[in-house]
């Protein structure tokens, strides 16, 4: 096939990794891909006339951020404006995916000679800072969607009818995260992402701990993230923060905790669930995301949302376990992270961008609430 994602701008996200993971992976498997990124929003004639007449000088176009997409084999276009992209932007192809509302509205109006149209969905962006009437109507484009977690999918059915998507979940990458067999920590340690999004949760995971640390002296706090530490989410003395840690050193940061906590209010997969149990560290999370279907084999504990009491005893649970009840909990986290490798899920992505060809061959692009749903990863459930 001839694919061609259209992206916001390059960067380093979760989000745009997964875009750059199928894009290299189905490259890989022959096809022939392209990705089209619109360029940050520079700034307009009117903010850059505004700024002179206040004597603050011109602004400085928005610096080239590295990205997910630095030396990649596919071909890359990053154009030299913001959106809208157009037919002259994106090469004539058998499939073109939208990958954020945005890019759906513009994927929407290219020609039929630049493929058939899908969506692909990785979170239900009805945020405060969003237009959320235009985000909504993007889930009633004619374009066949894949979505990255069963929630997801419920949204698509529920809320607007169309019970025809493609739910195919993330992959991991077992070469970057992955970690020997091991018995509980020395000392008792738990692992936690540290954001400053309120949707994150981390103010959760946070109280979690010092709840927890009340009942287990000397417990330990490893974290990380992208910013530095603020006044409002106040790490515990003592905790080891590591800001932007290299890739190769996340893996061993998952590794050295006995569990990962997870406690996100609103997310579209959650990706560091699978990362952590890839490195066999058991996770303790909120049940958003994909968080109840890797969950559900035993491999962590699922704790009620908004609830750093549950959280703490679920950690407290977890420290004072037995090594053989530790270690089959990790064994069975390791073992659902490798259920979930990108050679699995690339070969769903792919039948799911065969299935939007289909779909718009037989001008079968409208909702039908009496069709089953395709749910790609139920191929996992034997």
């Amino acid at each position: 096939m001839r694919i061609t994602f259209v992206t916001p701008e390059f960067n380093l996200s979760g989000g745009m990794r997964i875009i750059a993971m199928y894009a290299n992976r189905l490259q890989q498997r022959g096809h022939q891909v392209t990705v089209v990124a619109a360029a940050i929003n520079k700034p307009s004639l009117v903010r850059q006339t505004k700024s002179l007449l206040k004597g603050q000088g011109l602004i400085s176009p928005p610096a080239k951020q590295p990205s997910h997409f630095d030396g990649v084999e596919f071909e890359c276009r990053s154009l030299d404006r913001f959106g809208p992209i157009t037919d002259a932007d994106v090469p004539d192809a058998d499939v073109v995916i939208a990958t954020w509302w945005e890019t759906a509205e513009w994927v929407a109006r290219l020609s039929k000679s630049k493929g058939a149209k899908a969506y692909l969905i990785q979170h239900y962006e009805i945020f405060d800072y969003l237009p959320k009437e235009r985000v909504k109507r993007t889930w009633s484009l004619p374009m066949h969607k894949i979505v990255i977690a069963q929630w997801l999918a419920d949204v698509a059915a529920q809320e607007y009818g169309d019970f025809h998507v493609s739910c195919v979940p993330n992959g991991i990458d077992t070469q970057q995260f992955h970690a020997i067999p091991r018995g509980k920590q020395a000392t008792p340690t738990i692992g936690m992402m540290y954001a400053e999004p309120y949707w994150k949760g981390c103010d959760i995971s946070l109280k979690a701990f010092s709840l927890a640390a009340e009942k287990i002296p000397g417990l330990r706090l490893v974290a990380f993230g992208h910013c530095p530490p603020l006044a409002h989410l106040p790490l515990p003395a003592g905790a080891e923060y590591v800001q932007c840690p290299p890739q190769k050193m996340v893996k061993d940061l998952y590794a050295k905790c006995d569990a990962w906590l997870f406690g996100s209010r609103f997310e579209g997969f959650g990706l560091p669930i699978l990362e952590a149990m890839a490195c066999r560290t058991p996770v303790i999370g909120t049940p958003a995301g994909a968080a109840p279907e890797l969950l559900a084999k035993g491999g962590g504990l699922l704790v009620p949302p908004e609830d750093p009491e549950a959280m703490a005893a679920a950690i407290v649970k977890v420290c004072q376990s037995s090594e053989a009840e530790w270690q089959a909990m990790s064994d069975e986290a390791h073992a659902t992270a490798m259920q979930y490798t990108w050679g699995e899920t690339t070969e769903l992505f792919e039948a799911a961008l065969h299935t939007a060809i289909q779909r718009s061959h037989e001008f079968r692009l409208r909702p039908q609430p009496q069709r089953k749903l395709i749910n790609l990863s139920l191929r996992w459930a034997s």
